[in-house]
């Protein structure tokens, strides 16, 4: 597999100088093809380390390398909808990438089929439920064709069936091309990780602790020996 993105002795630093380091010498390679899930306690980094993956975030030290082909596109917890309608909130970023508004239009169009929402087109996107706007983020994304696709708690906060919803458009989304689409994500649903992810990363206070297989992560024998840190977060001894 090719390598999308490298992360070498990588710091970032949120205020002052005096605060807390966000991120902690990390080092990360990303293949294209993974599956990733980043878990870890509130603030322990997860957040800003896909904000560094996406380039929204500048670094304080290390090197970011990106490779041919790494485009990505980013979903948030809470995904910021334009005042527009369902339709309009997909169609202005393809025009603003250069289609022309008829075509823009036409494929947003098919990403709102794609993620089920192709009823509610002309309905204003910030009047949607949770579940619909998490789906309109990831119609986006979708429309954008993307290399990596980085999501930040793509469930959190939503119903069950609109959790169920959610989840498996993304295993869908990242199935269609197995070998060329690859998955960043961060949750809190251990049980989510185990069905989406092939690799995790444990992030605590900034640090990256673990890296490893996604079967690794969940035998207790192996995790307790390659991090005490990770397995005491998942045995539930951490907050």
């Amino acid at each position: 597999m090719s390598v999308l993105l490298e992360l070498r002795g990588v710091d970032v630093r949120l205020g002052t100088r005096a605060a807390a380091p966000a991120l902690t010498g990390i080092d990360v390679c990303i293949h294209s093809g993974d599956r990733i899930a980043v878990v870890g306690s509130n603030g322990s980094g997860k957040s800003t380390l896909l904000r560094v993956l996406m380039g929204l975030q500048t670094v304080s030290a290390g090197v970011v390398r990106r490779h041919a082909d790494s485009r990505a596109a980013m979903v948030f917890q809470r995904p910021y909808l334009l005042r527009c309608s369902v339709l309009n909130n997909v169609a202005l970023g393809l025009w603003l990438q250069g289609l022309r508004w008829g075509m823009a239009r036409q494929q947003a169009w098919l990403a709102l089929q794609r993620v089920g929402l192709q009823a509610l087109a002309q309905r204003s996107a910030r009047a949607l439920s949770g579940g619909e706007q998490q789906r309109l983020a990831l119609a986006r994304a979708w429309a954008q064709q993307p290399r990596l696709w980085l999501l930040d708690e793509p469930t959190a906060s939503l119903d069950p069936q609109a959790c169920q919803d959610v989840e498996a458009l993304i295993a869908a989304f990242t199935a269609e091309q197995p070998e060329r689409a690859t998955l960043v994500f961060s949750s809190h649903h251990l049980g989510q990780v185990r069905r989406l992810a092939s690799r995790v990363l444990y992030l605590e206070r900034g640090r990256l602790l673990a890296d490893l297989p996604v079967d690794a992560f969940f035998d207790a024998a192996t995790l307790a020996r390659s991090s005490p840190a990770a397995y005491a977060f998942v045995k539930g001894e951490l907050p």
